[in-house]
């Protein structure tokens, strides 16, 4: 993560300016004792993709995604609390921001539809006719024949 430049850069073309996160620190929640009720550790980010300088084609497969961080206004809303440290959560908030927009810039490869050679198919078919050549020598044999 480049944080220095005031960045959060996702891969060698696409950086997301910290201006458009918003990070807050909260209080954390569950066991941790005094510490946990007086110093608030834990990191809530909030990022709008509808408002961000990301392209759109990547904005359109974010608000596509059903993930329940994306809220229906088209908010990613993240929050880190497993360390104690406000500074770790932070970048531990930054870090799942970041692979959840990379995870939208990989494109799948197009299917290319491909049909079975004729060899394939009649070595199917001979398997399929053998086969039942075999069950058919496994029946009881009848007293009509």
């Amino acid at each position: 993560m480049n944080l220095h430049s005031g960045k959060l850069q996702i891969n060698r073309q696409l950086s997301i300016t910290l201006g458009e996160i918003n990070l807050s620190a909260i209080r954390s929640q569950g066991a941790g004792g005094q510490n946990v009720n007086k110093v608030a550790s834990a990191i809530h980010l909030r990022f709008d993709i509808k408002a961000s300088s990301l392209p759109d084609s990547c904005k359109a497969r974010l608000l596509a995604l059903q993930d329940q961080r994306i809220t229906r206004d088209g908010v990613v809303v993240i929050k880190a609390q497993t360390s104690r440290s406000r500074e770790k959560n932070r970048d531990e908030a930054l870090q799942r921001l970041r692979q959840l927009v990379a995870s939208v810039l990989v494109t799948r490869k197009s299917r290319v539809a491909t049909r079975a050679t004729r060899a394939s198919q009649r070595a199917r078919l001979d398997n399929k006719t053998r086969r039942g050549r075999d069950k058919r020598l496994r029946k009881r044999v009848s007293s009509d024949d």
